[in-house]
């Protein structure tokens, strides 16, 4: 298509089909009358501009309302969910997670299968694929329908969605994450760091829909965060911002198998089950238990403040594993108030494992949307 000039009238109905199109997705079923009121545009424009919507399937008549008035009732319309589907997926650790929603948003399916720790990049990949085909076939959705798939993977990520480090999984620093999956579903494949993507569904859905300066940590045994600044996700230069599992070796030298040992050994295998072990020691009062989960504490409070400091955020979103350790949120937000000169607010995540799954969802939205209410290019369902 040419570039739009400002007196090109195509570029006038672009701008009032993604009105037109916003309105009917924000507002469910409506009639033109209600259209023009909403949208300030004249009847004859609304007219034509549904009607196109109705061609490319992206919007369809509804059954009108019961009315008690006498003479045919208005039609209706509705923004059709159904022309398109998106998918959201979590690679992790210990299991992968995918769930699908229409082009509105709303979560029809979703499913989890566990991985092994040791699996290499390519069963990894496949135990990928096996859950998203069996989330989609138990929605009913076909592959064809899906119009992006988001991707929450640890490591830092190149912008084609290429792990560029990722030290959490076996073969996966190099490992071309986003063209593996692009083949399997044949849509647009955004890939992004676990930690950004579940910040971003916490604003969405979870703990911060009220804060636009937030910073997600998704606490572990290596933590990282994600941060919104100003309600947009900063991911840095190379993408790299917010890994602030590496700051033990800025000098801090003391290796999680160290902080967590109630022995002279390190903690060894260092998995959750062993963690949990040594807090659930400590809350029976083994000193050395104790003496670990302090050592433990501190250290994320030492990462989080330096996160803090350098981007002053509102809230702290406290996720991951570690979240549901007890004793870990009160004593995060004492220390933070002794160490930054303005103390955030700080909240556990409130969707849990879901969170990473539901931020890679909410950036495969993002990204239809930027198609659906941009004023350049076809308005289009089909494929």
């Amino acid at each position: 298509m040419g570039r739009l000039t400002g007196g090109d009238p195509s570029l006038l109905r672009r701008i009032n089909s993604a009105v037109v199109l916003h309105t009917l997705r924000d507002a469910g079923s409506l009639t033109l009358t209600d259209i023009t009121r909403i949208t300030s545009l004249s009847r004859p424009t609304v007219e034509g501009v549904v009607e196109g919507l109705i061609e490319t399937g992206l919007v369809a008549e509804s059954a009108p309302e019961e009315t008690r008035k006498q003479g045919r009732p208005a039609r209706r319309f509705r923004f059709r969910a159904e022309a398109g589907h998106l998918l959201g997926i979590e690679i992790g650790a210990h299991r992968v997670a995918a769930m699908v929603a229409g082009l509105d948003g709303g979560i029809i399916g979703a499913g989890s299968r566990e991985v092994a720790q040791k699996a290499d990049a390519d069963e990894r990949l496949a135990r990928v694929r096996d859950v998203a085909d069996e989330v989609l076939g138990r929605a009913g959705v076909a592959h064809s329908s899906l119009r992006a798939v988001g991707v929450g993977s640890p490591g830092i990520v190149e912008a084609d969605g290429t792990v560029r480090l990722g030290t959490a999984l076996p073969q996966w620093t190099g490992l071309a994450l986003g063209e593996r999956l692009r083949r399997s579903f044949s849509c647009p494949v955004l890939v992004e760091n676990d930690a950004n993507a579940a910040a971003v569904a916490e604003q969405w859905k979870g703990a911060a829909t009220d804060s636009d300066d937030i910073v997600f940590v998704l606490a572990g045994l290596s933590p990282g965060a994600g941060a919104l600044i100003g309600g947009r996700l900063h991911r840095g230069f190379g993408g790299a911002a917010g890994e602030i599992g590496a700051l033990h070796l800025l000098g801090r030298g003391v290796t999680p198998e160290r902080l967590l040992s109630t022995t002279d050994e390190p903690l060894h295998p260092l998995d959750e089950q062993a963690v949990a072990r040594v807090f659930a020691e400590a809350r029976r009062g083994d000193a050395r238990a104790q003496e670990a989960v302090e050592r433990f504490i501190l250290r994320l409070v030492h990462d989080v403040a330096a996160l803090v400091l350098a981007l002053d955020p509102e809230l702290v979103v406290i996720g991951g594993w570690a979240a549901g350790l007890d004793g870990v949120l009160d004593p995060l937000r004492d220390e933070l108030a002794r160490y930054c000169l303005r103390p955030p607010r700080v909240a556990l995540s409130l969707l849990g494992e879901a969170a990473v799954a539901t931020g890679a969802l909410r950036l495969a939205i993002d990204h239809v949307e930027e198609q659906l209410f941009a004023v350049e290019g076809p308005v289009t369902a089909r494929r």
